[in-house]
């Protein structure tokens, strides 16, 4: 008898494999996938949504769209990219859900010195404004400025994460500011 403790083949299994079994409904299979990327999902995620308690959920929500979307997976050898896109779209659902909706007829705040109501109402638009422009990005755009901007990503970690080449990131990143400089040319 071996004193070695058992180890199960899934483990070592390619990610082929092991996604396509998890999309045949093979739950020891899909549970791989789950040990083996939660810790790169939890990082990813704390970087799009840093100092934030929702990191868990974020990446639990992920899990939850992987499982019921996995048989439509083309390339179950892709599954660490797709489950990276599927985080980052939690990510950003999450930022946008907790956005701070307030309505200024409720809220009786005192006016500090140096922003008098105007300027503030004034700045609260701007972020609004800013805030619309970046949800009117497409997918991709957006993606690659969160990571960029709010994840401080270098284009070569885009790149990788998104599983795209760092010229399409570039190309990505500039219209995505141009759109965005376009849509807030009223607020300069």
């Amino acid at each position: 008898m071996s004193s070695e403790p058992y180890r199960n083949p899934l483990e070592s299994a390619d990610d082929r494999i092991i996604a396509g079994r998890a999309a045949d409904g093979d739950t020891a299979a899909f549970a791989v996938l789950v040990r083996r990327y939660t810790p790169m999902m939890r990082a990813y995620t704390r970087r799009i949504l840093p100092g934030s308690a929702d990191v868990d959920d974020v990446v639990q929500d992920a899990f939850i769209t992987a499982w019921d979307q996995l048989p439509k997976l083309d390339d179950p050898g892709r599954v660490k990219s797709w489950l990276m896109r599927i985080t980052s779209r939690k990510a950003i659902d999450r930022i946008r859900s907790t956005r701070p909706h307030s309505d200024l007829s409720e809220t009786e705040l005192p006016a500090p010195d140096q922003m008098a109501p105007p300027r503030r109402a004034e700045a609260r638009a701007g972020i609004a404004a800013l805030s619309d422009a970046i949800n009117r990005l497409p997918d991709a755009q957006r993606e690659c400025w969160v990571l960029r901007e709010l994840g401080d990503y270098s284009y070569e970690e885009i790149a990788q994460e998104l599983d795209l080449p760092v010229s399409t990131v570039r190309g990505l990143l500039a219209r995505a500011r141009k759109d965005i400089i376009v849509r807030m040319e009223q607020w300069r």
